[in-house]
């Protein structure tokens, strides 16, 4: 019972809790968002091809502004950059409610252009807050809690993708698109009051004033420099480029399994189903041993859990297949963010950070237009297929030629 306890323990910090509730309805509102636009657009125009483009919307941006995010988030208070960033997120929020009243003749006009500018303009919001929460955590948390709080914000963020996808696609089946959009504003604006009452955080000391070129690309050098780092986001990048098929669920459930918006909704969940329960088991049990065999394994799964997905046509067995998808992919979540937490000076926190966003965050973007492309030339199940393939043959090269990664110990570090 003790031992049981002691994973609680990380909720004595006052400033963690606010954190990790903000971080729930920050992760509940961008879902909702993403399963109604992703539906909406769809209807809108009919094309596999926008569907990708949502995705590249949203990941130019955080590209271009992810290594200058970085600095800042290492030379600027954090918190007040993330208060910024969510108040810009709240009013793209508002902005995609009003498409469906009062500027719904923009919609007519010129199609999905209008929400690709404003998910364009989100990009560049959350370009700048992820390596800001990042740097952020580690400033509110001892470092012997940096596992046990990745594992926490993985539990906190499946939780959200949880929830969002299942209740927004619902909303919009069951009531109307506005009521949706109307929970999204509510959302992302909650996690803007609750950063309000966190206590902000004076910067780590620098030794030095850096050049600003120079420290713009101090995060790649030390990224580049570290091969279990590399390695670990290198992995999980590929995985995510080719073998997501979120961007494509609205095609499968319309189209393939034929189950509407609701059935949308609980297949955007599931995934997010899967991986809540693991990170909630990885709580009490950090992955600290054997962590990158466990990395590698999981991506494998991953992968194969894609090929069952492309393969399916009945609905359980998807769903079952993108639970274990979540499932999985948890695992590698963790682990990677607990290599760059433990592994990263706090001096760098902010532009090691946005190297991941570079790898993992946009990859998701990215994966979603690659998706949307080759859906194009082979068609939905074509594009899932192919994404899985390629993920397990990734998972096969990294194994070979990155042997720290395949031996890391992560109880060495933390």
């Amino acid at each position: 019972m003790a031992n049981y306890l002691s994973n609680f323990s990380i909720f004595q910090f006052r400033d963690f809790r606010f954190f990790i509730i903000s971080r729930f309805f920050m992760v509940i509102a961008i879902n909702i968002q993403a399963t109604i636009v992703g539906w909406q657009v769809y209807d809108l125009t009919g094309s596999t091809l926008d569907l990708g483009l949502i995705g590249l919307a949203e990941a130019i941006p955080s590209i271009v502004v992810a290594l200058y995010a970085g600095h800042l988030a290492d030379i600027k208070e954090r918190r007040s950059i993330m208060l910024i960033c969510l108040f810009v997120l709240f009013l793209c929020s508002l902005a995609l409610l009003s498409f469906t009243g009062p500027f719904y003749f923009l919609l007519e006009k010129f199609k999905a252009y209008p929400i690709f500018i404003v998910i364009f303009i989100s990009g560049i919001a959350r370009g700048f807050i992820s390596p800001a929460i990042f740097s952020f955590v580690t400033q509110i948390v001892p470092k012997d809690k940096y596992a046990q709080s990745a594992a926490w914000m993985g539990t906190s963020f499946q939780a959200g993708a949880v929830l969002g996808p299942a209740i927004g696609g619902l909303l919009y089946g069951w009531i109307n698109i506005q009521s949706a959009y109307i929970l999204d504003c509510v959302c992302i604006g909650l996690p803007f009051l609750m950063t309000i009452f966190i206590a902000p955080r004076p910067l780590p000391e620098k030794k030095t004033r850096e050049p600003l070129l120079q420290s713009l690309t101090a995060g790649l050098r030390f990224v580049w420099k570290n091969e279990i780092m590399l390695g670990a986001m290198a992995l999980d990048m590929f995985a995510v480029l080719f073998g997501g098929a979120i961007a494509l669920l609205p095609v499968f459930a319309k189209d393939i399994l034929g189950v509407g918006s609701e059935g949308l909704g609980i297949l955007r969940a599931a995934p997010s189903l899967g991986a809540f329960v693991m990170a909630y088991f990885l709580t009490h049990r950090p992955p600290l041993k054997k962590s990158g065999g466990l990395l590698l394994g999981s991506v494998l799964g991953f992968g194969i859990c894609m090929l069952v997905f492309g393969l399916s046509s009945i609905f359980w067995i998807s769903l079952v297949a993108l639970f274990l998808s979540g499932f999985f992919d948890s695992v590698s979540v963790v682990i990677r963010s607990t290599i760059m937490q433990t592994m990263t000076p706090e001096d760098m926190r902010g532009r090691v950070s946005s190297i991941n966003k570079i790898f993992i965050g946009s990859s998701n973007e990215i994966g979603a237009f690659e998706s949307g492309t080759t859906a194009e030339a082979m068609g939905p199940v074509g594009s899932v297929l192919f994404g899985g393939i390629m993920t397990v043959l990734i998972v096969i090269i990294s194994a070979r030629f990155i042997p720290k990664l395949r031996k890391l110990e992560l109880k060495d570090w933390v």
